[in-house]
């Protein structure tokens, strides 16, 4: 019996310890963040997972606008509904960028699955923030993830729609853009054949730069 309560006590204990996933990291973005926003000018937040973490001079893309970056890699959809106050909505933004799913393919989510979380973190963001603004980033392609491909266009073709169903949602399809014919393009990212190098970077910006003015 005492053997049976000690086990109960270690495994509530360790439960209780147990952080959030990304919580460290969400921490260190915020701190970041609040040392360097205005509160006095509109905000445009672009997050997602590391393909938005990587872009490290989108503030300089785009330096008629206020931009904080809360991106933090290797997120999902699941792990940004975790954190919609601390990486979006605690920033009052007019506008919101986001980039993820391409994660949750690599994870063998299923579609229906990650497109009822990206609509469940639609509603809540436009709930707690009616004027804001949301554009949704299509899944990209890239050479280490290929063999995705299809499990990919299928995401976005469901993204576009959902964006379209919903008032106040975007749709932009970075995955074109960043093809040659029917091929990914090769120089456009670093060794790893997963994130982008400068040349990916531009393609986004000339993609997205229509919605961010």
């Amino acid at each position: 019996m005492k053997k049976l309560l000690f086990a109960f006590l270690l495994v509530s204990t360790l439960g209780f310890s147990q952080t959030k996933p990304f919580e460290n990291e969400v921490k260190t973005i915020e701190i970041k963040n609040d040392s360097i926003w205005d509160a006095a000018k509109s905000t445009i937040v672009f997050t997602g997972s590391s393909s938005i973490r990587f872009w490290k001079d989108v503030q300089e893309r785009f330096p008629q606008k206020q931009v904080l970056n809360t991106g933090f890699g290797g997120s999902q959809f699941s792990d940004l509904e975790l954190y919609l106050n601390e990486l979006i909505l605690d920033y009052n933004p007019v506008k919101v960028f986001i980039y993820e799913g391409d994660n949750d393919i690599s994870a063998k989510k299923k579609t229906k699955d990650i497109l009822k979380t990206a609509e469940g973190i639609l509603m809540k963001l436009q709930q707690s923030n009616p004027g804001l603004e949301i554009v949704l980033i299509s899944a990209k392609p890239s050479i280490s993830r290929w063999h995705y491909r299809a499990k990919y266009r299928r995401l976005n073709r469901k993204l576009s729609k959902l964006a379209d169903e919903m008032q106040g949602v975007d749709f932009v399809d970075v995955w074109y853009p960043m093809l040659d014919k029917r091929k990914v393009k090769q120089d456009i990212f670093v060794e790893d054949g997963l994130h982008m190098n400068k040349k990916g970077y531009d393609i986004w910006y000339e993609t997205l730069k229509d919605y961010v003015d």
